[in-house]
């Protein structure tokens, strides 16, 4: 079981690693679209407006580019790999005030729901391929109090990763 389960993530790599390949190729061009490490992240003013989780015009155009390459790439993957893509969305440490989301955890993962539902009902990725969280505030990737921090900290990640 253990050789099968090691055999398994081998081979999960090798896609992973194809996959992002191909997006990198894709998206390295595109501003607000970085890599770090094995996600692909989208600053979240590329994807959405401020304060909002409905994507934007433009942030559907950035999914769909993912979402055309993952169904090739979901097309070559052997049916006992059990893989997912997590759409991890994250935002600054400013308090919300009124609006529509009662507070950041609850804006990361309404943006986050956001992709995966744009993914499935529009782009036509399995739904049980798709995991949406929501950090809020609490998984920072610059700490500091400056407003260049906190856009970096507004963003949705996308990795492929084993269930």
């Amino acid at each position: 079981e253990a050789a099968r389960l090691a055999a398994e993530a081998e081979d999960l790599e090798r896609y992973r690693s194809e996959f992002f390949g191909a997006l990198r190729g894709m998206l390295e061009d595109e501003e607000g679209v970085r890599i770090a490490g094995d996600r692909f992240v989208f600053s979240s003013e590329v994807l959405f407006g401020q304060g909002e989780a409905t994507l934007s015009e433009a942030g559907k155009d950035e999914i769909a580019k993912v979402a055309a390459l993952l169904r090739r790439i979901a097309a070559e993957i052997p049916e006992g790999i059990d893989w997912v893509i997590r759409v991890d969305g994250h935002t600054d440490d400013i308090p919300i005030r009124g609006g529509r989301y009662a507070d950041n955890w609850e804006l990361s993962q309404a943006r986050a729901l956001s992709v995966v539902r744009y993914m499935s009902e529009e782009e036509g990725i399995p739904p049980q391929r798709l995991a949406a969280n929501g950090f809020g505030e609490y998984q920072p990737l610059d700490p500091r109090d400056t407003p260049e921090a906190r856009a970096r900290n507004r963003r949705i990640e996308l990795k492929l990763t084993q269930r």
